[in-house]
């Protein structure tokens, strides 16, 4: 259906739904006198002052008291004394819609607008407008009892429709779309209204289990009247003002109403089409959703709508619209209003629930994806952050790690997997897998990044990934670096001097048949690696080099702020550089790891090579008792020679080659032994008859942890004691 345009159409620019706040102040009107009660409101058209009549000019129309039309011919509407002559019998001045209102003045022969259909009833969405005696034309306040309120066309319903869905259509998350519910529809179409959802809300083809549990998500109504001043002001017309039933919805109703199976409510949201409070149905389910203050909140007659909310598969709550005794109560049209607008709400909180699951799922897929927490090896500090690209896109390819490895070193790695996507997480997640294997295996960087780059053809043709694996060794003070297509790491010296790292770019993961090459790099202590994805330095408004020199320069100015012999915090660190970023300069998902090499002295570090003979256990006892008295820790010294003397021996037992004793003393004391025999030990509960299988049970029992890590030409026995 189309509607034909008129001359009396609201003014452009205004939005029936987006209108919020304070009701008008009404004024009394002075010098006028009510018209009895039952007497109808005539739509007669204002003539503009000074307009006069002839031939052609449409004079205003009334009903009198019987009904029939009445025509004033020739009238001006003011008498000869420039006083307004009300029309009709009584003495109210004209009761118009907003579409029927004048200027107060008007050019001789302007067109002036037809008078509006009578049979219209009275339309939500219409602005808040005075009638020329001072009644406020939305709400009807100020108006004497029994009169009707002004009527409107039926394209201001569908005008309100259009743009309360609108509003509502424009939330994403499930407050914003209630909300939206509220704010287009109070003062609108109603003075108050309460939002029941279900808790919890189900979720796509989800079954819920037990009872039907509605929870007042909701409330909003009209705030009292005030004056330009703020002052609160009691309705027109009422000498003794009482507070009204809506003013605190919330504490006179329940919040929370278990359907109960057959019951009236139950009954009334499985029709899912809304109703007036007064309706049988109706009147035995008020009281099931807002308890015992039902009567107290719900006005009698027409004033209210329970509205059911029915999502794409199931009802998932309700909506009550009220209005207040002295305002029109609904009309049945106004049923097909509430529908729509339930309608469009469940359908919003609906998608805004699954929305809501998707987010969370991907939230938790890429928090699962990378290290909850990460390690703290020794001789090197960690920090690390992670930024989506946005809020829409939470998942992405980007991930870093710190996988502890033998002699107290520790790889570095960090990676980009191509696309924003479930799929790049999920290859994010193999890959970081296969990192962890690989680092548990003690292989060459280079080595690492060659069985990824088979393994991301395996996944598929087009799995493509950058990755930058680095070992750092705090004993020797060096850094091995090798690159697959990824930026270079940036080194962040104690005095404060800046270095991008120059290694070998090499190709991405994923391309097949390259080679890749390693680096040995200085790493002195004080110093801090930091490890990023090209979602830091690269984006539509700067290339990755020119990202790369800021990034640069702004690790300089803030190692300048800590002075030359004291480098930043690491936390404090990486805020800094993310703070780089720019408002448009979120295109891709970061990645920051930052490690801060504290190293291990040469003074803290006791090493020998012991040949595999029968004396091996005893000179290894004696070596160690030396290395603690050298370093003050005496009172371990009946510990370590125990558990260095078992670990030694079961190391002679089966090797040919030299085995290696090392003890390190940092915040804890470690002992490592290592051998060529690639099995590693298992503990084993020995039985009485047994002469071994002891050693490692005492190790388990003594040590503050232990472990044995594989070599790629043997194996490390390690155990740790705490120093006091």
């Amino acid at each position: 259906m189309t509607e034909q345009p008129t001359s009396f159409e609201r003014p452009q620019g205004a939005d029936p739904a987006e209108g919020r706040g304070a009701l008008l102040r009404t004024q009394k009107p002075a010098d006028r006198t009510p018209a009895p009660a039952g007497t109808p409101a005539l739509p007669v058209q204002a003539r503009a002052e000074g307009t006069p009549s002839g031939p052609g000019t449409a004079a205003p129309c009334g009903k009198g008291r019987d009904g029939a039309q009445t025509q004033i011919p020739g009238s001006t509407g003011k008498d000869g004394k420039g006083t307004q002559v009300p029309v009709g019998k009584g003495k109210e001045p004209p009761v118009n819609g907003p579409e029927h209102s004048q200027p107060a003045a008007a050019e001789p022969g302007a067109h002036r607008p037809r008078p509006a259909p009578e049979a219209i009833p009275p339309q939500p969405g219409a602005e808040q407008e005075r009638t020329p005696g001072g009644q406020e034309r939305r709400t009807g306040r100020g108006l004497p009892p029994g009169r009707p309120m002004p009527m409107r066309r039926d394209g201001d319903r569908l005008r309100f429709v259009g743009a309360a869905t609108r509003r509502i259509a424009r939330g994403l998350d499930l407050d914003e779309i209630v909300m939206g519910l509220c704010r287009a529809t109070v003062p609108t179409f109603s003075d108050a209204i309460l939002v029941y959802l279900r808790d919890p809300l189900p979720v796509g083809d989800e079954r819920p289990t037990g009872p039907v549990v509605l929870r007042l998500r909701r409330t909003d109504r009209i705030p009292e009247e005030r004056d330009t001043d703020g002052v609160l002001l009691p309705p027109a017309f009422d000498p003794e003002p009482e507070p009204s039933p809506l003013a605190e919805l919330s504490s006179l109703t329940t919040e929370l109403c278990e359907v109960r199976p057959g019951g009236a409510l139950n009954e009334v949201l499985r029709g899912v089409r809304p109703v007036f409070a007064d309706a049988p149905a109706a009147r035995a389910a008020l009281p099931e959703l807002l308890g015992d203050s039902a009567e107290t909140v719900v006005p009698s007659g027409q004033h209210a709508i329970l509205a059911p909310l029915r999502g794409r598969r199931r009802v998932i709550g309700a909506a009550l619209f009220l209005r207040r005794p002295e305002r029109l109560a609904f009309e049945a049209d106004d049923l097909l209003v509430a529908a729509q607008l339930a309608t469009h709400s469940a359908l919003g909180i609906d998608k805004a629930v699954l929305y809501g699951r998707e987010a969370y799922i991907a939230d938790e897929l890429q928090r699962t994806m990378l290290p909850e927490t990460l390690p703290r090896p020794t001789g090197v500090r960690l920090a690390s952050r992670y930024l989506p690209a946005a809020e829409t896109a939470r998942v992405g390819g980007d991930w870093y790690d710190a996988i502890p490895l033998p002699g107290s070193r520790v790889a570095l790695v960090v990676g980009d997997v191509m696309g924003h996507s479930m799929t790049s997480a999920a290859i994010m997640g193999q890959l970081r897998t296969t990192a962890q294997t690989l680092a548990n295996l003690d292989l060459p960087p280079q080595e690492v990044l060659h069985h990824l780059d088979e393994q991301a053809q395996r996944l598929g043709t087009d799995r493509m990934a950058t990755c930058l694996y680095a070992v750092y060794d705090p004993v020797t003070h060096r850094i091995t670096i090798a690159n697959a297509g990824h930026p270079p790491p940036v080194l962040l010296h104690l005095g404060g001097r800046a270095e991008v790292l120059r290694v070998p770019p090499g190709a991405p993961i994923g391309v097949g048949g390259v080679d890749f090459e390693a680096v040995e790099l200085d790493a002195p202590a004080g110093a801090t690696l930091l490890l990023y994805t090209d979602g830091l330095v690269e984006s539509r408004l700067r290339d990755v080099w020119t990202g790369i020199e800021q990034l640069r320069e702004k690790l300089a100015a803030t190692a300048q702020l800590t002075g030359p012999d004291h480098p930043p915090p690491l936390e404090a660190l990486c805020d800094e550089v993310l703070d780089m970023l720019g408002p448009g300069d979120r295109d891709d998902d970061i990645a920051l790891l930052a490690a801060r090499f504290d190293g291990i002295a040469p003074s803290d570090v006791a090493y020998w090579q012991l040949e595999p003979e029968e004396t091996a256990p005893g000179q290894a006892r004696r070596l160690a008792r030396r290395a603690l008295a050298r370093w003050g820790l005496e009172d371990l010294s009946d510990s370590v020679e125990l558990l260095v003397s078992e670990v030694v021996t079961n190391a002679v037992r089966y090797t040919s080659r030299p085995v290696t004793l090392r003890l390190l003393r940092t915040d804890v004391l470690r002992c490592e032994v290592g051998d060529d025999v690639p099995q590693l030990p298992r503990l084993r509960q020995a039985r009485a008859t047994d002469e071994g299988g002891r050693g490692l049970y005492l190790v388990n029992k003594l040590a503050r942890r232990w472990g044995a890590t594989r070599l790629s030409m043997g194996k490390v026995v390690w155990f740790e004691l705490n120093r006091s």
